[in-house]
């Protein structure tokens, strides 16, 4: 009897606890704030409580982030110092699994090809996202094969793409994310696929910002209004993440963490040693039983050898091959040494800043924000003033800004940089010759640079490093095996092209990290 009064006790106790704890109805779809119902009949307030973590995009693979050692100070044999080693942390992030091939590039051109080549103004659009083909000609070198046929033909369809500038990989992967998004909507039963049949250019962020001004204003006209979806609502919107981030260029330091694949040294909370290359080993043959001695990329093996002996090691065709030739890295990545270099996000500077971040590095942030009219609604570039979205490159070259359905971006206003974490919406200069960077390197004048580069009245240069400078990384087909190594950086101008640089895309990761392993709850 004793024990059973005890034990009524105990739960009385705990019922008391529980009631002061919690004085309301609690439950997924209650309001922990205010207590009202949400996502029901009525409420003011709908949002996803039963969101399970973004789903994989097309392409891409998961990287679990980390701290790692960005950069290498060993085999510096060209004596450059670009790549002194500094500590980083880099958040989760999908990155593509291989680089991106010429058959992906050829379904961006041809979209674009369908879309707007029949304008006369538009048809640039088309025009400069086309690769320059002729970055295989050599003046010395018989080389027209790959002039008429590499980009196109089907026998290279699984080749990475090359003669592409860093602006048209930014462009393709801009469309790529507006492409899936909107497969997305129409397979989620928010737009009719009807619209695939008209030259129509959706938006991901017109449509989450204000999506009655998607398709140039149209999207009444394909809403799904099937009797199955009339009592849903007409518009998805960022609170439902069903919509994937944007594809963009990988920053530097996520490239380099997930070509280094350091998760096959990683024991308990260290890594046993470092890596050179993106496979475990100091050395670019296998040591496997199966394949001993073969290449474990496609390189340059030495001066008038591109691909070893007839019948022994051979690295592809002695350009470019298909991506997945080779082994992958521990991620499951392809062609992260070998085959093409790629371009990456960043703007190039000799030193990487990790005194003014250690977190998520990147350099080359221009701040802007989507410009609003005079009745308060966001501006979006129709194809009556597509004319002021294109310029000339120096290269003669045209670069699309934005295309039709896009948002018209501006720089930010003083009110928007009274801030104490950045001053500035042009960064890409942050610490490097602009005004906060050295007491002393301004006493000539405010606008001086600390990298001499060209500009409309100036004709000689000290310095091939400006604003318009991007790193790439990796080795390719036509690098000397130095160049495999993924600390390894060197650096274009954005708007050139050549027969050994490609890309790939990653994708940023929203909410908590994925875990094999359950999270330990500390006290």
């Amino acid at each position: 009897m004793r024990k059973i009064n005890y034990v009524i006790f105990i739960i009385s106790i705990l019922t008391i606890i529980g009631c002061n704890r919690n004085s309301y109805k609690s439950g997924r779809n209650i309001s922990q704030a205010t207590g009202w119902k949400i996502n029901s009949d009525g409420s003011s307030f709908n949002y996803n409580t039963k969101f399970k973590g973004q789903k994989n995009a097309p392409g891409m693979i998961f990287i679990k982030g980390g701290t790692f050692v960005k950069g290498n100070s060993k085999d510096n044999v060209l004596q450059d110092w670009n790549n002194s080693p500094t500590q980083q942390f880099v958040r989760s992030f999908y990155i593509e699994e291989t680089e991106v091939t010429n058959i992906m590039y050829l379904e961006y051109v041809d979209w674009l090809k369908k879309m707007y080549s029949q304008d006369d103004e538009l048809k640039n659009i088309y025009l400069a996202a086309l690769p320059d083909t002729l970055v295989w000609r050599n003046p010395l070198g018989f080389n027209e094969d790959m002039v008429n046929n590499y980009l196109r033909h089907p026998a290279f369809q699984n080749h990475p793409v090359v003669g592409v500038s860093w602006h048209q990989a930014n462009n393709f992967s801009k469309w790529r994310t507006n492409r899936v998004n909107e497969r997305i909507l129409i397979e989620e039963g928010y737009i009719s696929d009807s619209v695939t049949k008209l030259n129509l250019s959706f938006n991901t962020k017109t449509y989450l910002l204000d999506p009655k001004s998607t398709y140039n204003g149209t999207i009444s006209t394909f809403l799904d209004n099937s009797p199955e979806n009339e009592d849903e609502k007409k518009f998805s919107s960022i609170e439902d993440g069903i919509l994937l981030p944007e594809y963009r260029l990988p920053t530097e330091a996520e490239w380099e963490y997930a070509a280094l694949g350091l998760e096959e040294l990683r024991s308990g909370n260290n890594y046993r040693g470092k890596k050179k290359f993106p496979w475990d080993g100091e050395y670019t043959r296998s040591e496997n039983k199966r394949n001993v001695g073969d290449q474990l990329a496609n390189f340059k093996l030495g001066k008038g050898d591109y691909g070893g002996i007839a019948g022994w090691s051979q690295t592809g065709s002695g350009i470019t091959t298909s991506v997945r030739s080779y082994p992958p890295n521990s991620y499951g990545l392809y062609g992260m040494a070998g085959n093409v270099a790629e371009w990456v996000a960043d703007v190039y500077r000799p030193i990487i800043d990790d005194e003014a971040n250690d977190f998520n590095y990147y350099r080359g942030n221009l701040f802007t924000k989507p410009l609003i009219n005079d009745e308060g609604k966001i501006t979006t570039v129709s194809r009556e003033n597509f004319k002021d979205q294109y310029e000339k490159l120096p290269n003669g070259r045209l670069l699309i800004k934005n295309m039709p359905g896009d948002l018209v971006q501006t720089p930010l206003d003083s009110l928007d940089l009274m801030r104490t974490n950045y001053t500035s919406s042009d960064n890409r200069n942050y610490r490097d010759g602009d005004l906060e960077s050295s007491r002393n390197f301004g006493l000539v004048g405010e606008n001086s640079k600390m990298y001499n580069s060209p500009d409309d009245n100036q004709i000689n240069s000290t310095s091939l490093i400006s604003d318009e400078s991007r790193v790439y990384k990796g080795g390719s087909w036509l690098d000397r095996s130095y160049y495999l190594d993924p600390a390894q950086r060197r650096f274009l101008p954005e708007y050139m092209t050549t027969n050994f640089i490609g890309f790939r895309c990653a994708m940023s990761y929203l909410g908590e990290d994925k875990s094999s392993t359950k999270r330990r709850r500390r006290r």
